[in-house]
């Protein structure tokens, strides 16, 4: 495979991760039988998919990325789908995780 092969594996787990994590909202408290089978599902596909991705780059890189993307996507649709606070402090910390997260790509540049 290319070496495009992990970077679409791991946009395929962050996304994944993001819908599991909004259905962990929708499910309500496991209220809810359907969102809570699809929350599980979607979190074992991103994590497969994330297994995969490692194969392709730095496991440090992977995880990094698909944590701080993940919580940057996740802040923005708990405001936008659940009307959830996205206080301007919370945005520049999000900033610095999201520069944290290029710095250590850009550490690991051959």
């Amino acid at each position: 495979m290319s070496m495009y092969a992990g970077w679409l594996f791991l946009s395929g787990a962050i996304l994944l991760e993001l819908s599991g994590t909004v259905l962990m909202k929708v499910s309500d408290g496991f209220s809810r039988p359907l969102p809570s089978l699809l929350m599980f599902i979607c979190y074992a596909a991103s994590f497969t998919l994330l297994n995969y991705a490692v194969r392709y780059m730095p496991i440090s890189v992977a995880y990094a990325i698909w944590s701080g993307v993940g919580i940057t996507l996740i802040s923005v649709a708990g405001y936008y789908l659940f009307g959830e606070r996205l206080r301007m402090t919370s945005v520049c910390w999000l900033a610095v995780i999201v520069v944290g997260i290029i710095g250590l790509k850009w550490s690991d540049a051959r």
